[in-house]
């Protein structure tokens, strides 16, 4: 099997056209976590009398004429976590079609008009916020309905185009995307608050989605034999190293799939990972801000860091896992095996770390950044492992365990609102050791049951297939 060159070949086009998507679709979902700050009157953000004596003030405060031009709303905590919580109140309902779906019409439109949806509704939520809160969390749960298709609908059509060996390395490629717009989305909505004010926030990230939308459906295709500009002998590279791995028979069958203990390794995994990194997208900002009291440019950028961390390491791991698998010849499992243990023990032992260091942000900035680094690992672990064990049914795979992972988006934030209503660093503490319990239990759990093998029930005609 002679692999083909990497540079301009129509599965890498596909790899970077995914990035940008992924990119935008976590540009949207982070950007109200920022704006909130803004779009609150400050008096009741949170108490303050509580911050004041725990730390001191420290920001170097530049001074530039604010821009206050925005509305201001008077959301009290509660409401503010079940805005941010809305929106995964959408993203769960949609996982589990969202795979179905792309195995029967492909990935492709499903992909594109669920990033396309997702954009139109964040135009409207300077709307929505104006209308009233209601309307604010509808609007935010009709874009997790969009954004919920994506990750199946990606996973689906990779299923088609990545070639066994190659897939760490693609999928990290595409996935990484999330991980930069976090990084980007973050620092930049703060700038946009700060000098212009919070309704162009959604205004220009809803644009740029548009945008992508049209990119993505002119140039790229749910397979390899349905590509325009793809070579031939790119398409037959992809075609026949996938030949003994993907089922022909047209019903899923969806009970060896819940009985499949490989399946249910990865779902808590992903639950246990998305567990500590939902608690700290979505409440990183607040603990800057309110525990070591940074003023709100500084924290976006110092937000920001530990996903530009993650994201390298991302990169980098994919190349490393399918280097080991490739050319030491390590076996699938032990590669996904141990990429998960480093990317959820790390984690949990400087997310621990970082409570204990009082007002030493330095520390606290590079503990947090060290801990969401190591979460890359995990993208070459449990992450694509639903490819490794179901190519034909890898989208609906991962809607089932993203729904299960979906469920920390939902009550992650709200427990961690409800156990700081003081700000103190001990309630914070509490925050990061159960983010950190769970992140061990599901180490532990996925290393004793995973698998690196194409299962019977995945093949048609359930020959063994071995990788």
């Amino acid at each position: 099997l002679v692999s083909v060159p990497a540079c301009c070949s129509a599965r890498y086009n596909l790899a970077l056209l995914a990035f940008f998507g992924f990119f935008l679709l976590y540009a949207l979902r982070v950007n109200l976590s920022v704006a909130l700050v803004d779009m609150v009157e400050p008096n009741i953000s949170l108490a303050k009398n509580t911050t004041s004596n725990v730390c001191p003030e420290h920001s170097s405060t530049i001074n530039v004429p604010r821009n206050t031009t925005g509305e201001k709303y008077s959301w009290d905590a509660d409401t503010q976590g079940w805005i941010l919580g809305s929106f995964f109140y959408g993203y769960i309902i949609t996982q589990i079609p969202g795979g179905y779906i792309a195995s029967k019409i492909g990935g492709k439109l499903l992909l594109g008009f669920g990033i396309f949806g997702t954009s139109v509704f964040t135009l409207l939520t300077p709307l929505a916020a104006n209308l009233g809160v209601g309307y604010l969390i509808a609007v935010r749960a009709l874009e997790g309905l969009g954004e919920g298709v994506t990750f199946p609908a990606m996973h689906s059509m990779w299923s088609s185009w990545a070639p066994p060996l190659e897939r760490s390395k693609l999928l990290s490629i595409s996935y990484a995307g999330a991980q930069l717009g976090t990084v980007v989305s973050l620092p930049l909505s703060g700038l946009i608050c700060y000098y212009m004010n919070w309704v162009y926030v959604f205004y220009i990230f809803g644009a740029l989605g548009v945008l992508w939308f049209f990119f993505w459906m002119w140039l790229v295709s749910d397979t390899p034999e349905t590509h325009r500009s793809i070579s031939h002998a790119e398409r037959e590279y992809i075609l026949s190293s996938l030949k003994d791995q993907l089922s022909t028979q047209k019903s899923v069958p969806w009970r060896p799939i819940l009985e499949s203990l490989p399946l249910w390794a990865i779902v808590v995994a992903h639950f246990s990972y998305n567990w500590t990194f939902y608690t700290l997208l979505t409440l990183l900002p607040t603990y800057m801000k309110e525990i070591l009291r940074f003023d709100a440019q500084e924290n976006g950028f110092l937000s920001a860091l530990p996903y530009f961390g993650c994201w390298l390491c991302i990169i980098l791991s994919g190349q490393i896992a399918d280097y080991l698998r490739e050319k030491k010849n390590f076996s699938t499992v032990c590669v996904r095996k141990c990429f998960t243990l480093i990317g959820m023990i790390g984690p949990a032992v400087f997310l621990v770390a970082a409570g204990f260091i009082g007002c030493n942000y330095a520390l606290a900035v590079a503990f947090v950044t060290i801990s969401t680094t190591l979460g890359g690992f995990c993208t070459s672990g449990y992450s694509i492992n639903h490819l490794d064990i179901a190519p034909s049914y890898a989208g609906i795979l991962l809607g089932i365990t993203n729904s299960f992972a979906t469920i920390p988006g939902m009550v992650g934030p709200v427990i961690a609102k409800n156990l700081t209503h003081n700000n103190t660093v001990g309630e914070w503490q509490t925050v990061f050791y159960i983010a950190a319990s769970i992140n061990l239990f599901g180490a532990i759990f996925f290393a004793l049951f995973a698998s690196g093998e194409v299962q019977d029930w995945a093949v048609s005609g359930y020959h063994l297939h071995r990788n």
